[in-house]
């Protein structure tokens, strides 16, 4: 939320693509919903969990004013991530995904942990379970790196100056 309020600071409604199928869906939607409120932005819920419900919510998004989009982490938007990329662009909404794979094929920005970390996890939780663990009583582990990756033909085309600020964190800047 703090990057996309850097990115445009005259945000008041943030839209919130979420896939209600998710598990974890609800608790990363509780986060997001401190965060508007302390920032005192408001926010709108959009649920996307089948083909045809990314336009719909998308479509709602534009409807109900909202300034930015915040994309939850879920294989269903990674995996249609060229779509997702071009239904935002046709509405010209800033957006931050969760996966450099998006502002790879043309998305704003994204902020999440590097898909080689968390294939790194996998890789010792397969071994530690292939001698012999239990995958119950084995610890989750979240990655502890976080890399943002901003994609500047897109912010050129959405007529946004990136700050210097989020240039200068970024890991990946793509011109």
């Amino acid at each position: 939320m703090e990057i996309l309020h850097e990115l445009v600071p005259i945000a008041n409604t943030t839209a919130l693509l979420v896939n209600p199928s998710n598990p974890n869906a609800r608790a990363l939607q509780a986060e997001i919903e401190v965060a508007t409120k302390a920032s005192g932005q408001r926010l709108e819920v959009l649920k996307a969990s089948g083909e045809d419900d990314l336009e719909a919510a998308l479509t709602t998004m534009v409807q109900q004013r909202a300034d930015v989009l915040v994309v939850m982490p879920d294989a269903f938007f990674i995996a249609r991530r060229e779509r997702l990329v071009a239904l935002v662009a046709r509405r010209a909404t800033p957006a931050i995904y969760p996966s450099r794979f998006i502002p790879e094929v043309g998305g704003l920005i994204s902020y999440g942990a590097p898909i080689i970390d968390l294939h790194q996890q996998l890789g010792i939780y397969t071994g530690k379970i292939l001698k012999g663990a239990m995958p119950g009583d084995i610890p989750v582990q979240e990655s502890t790196r976080l890399e943002l990756v901003i994609n500047l033909k897109t912010a050129k085309a959405l007529a946004l100056t990136v700050p210097p600020s989020l240039l200068a964190l970024a890991d990946e800047v793509i011109e």
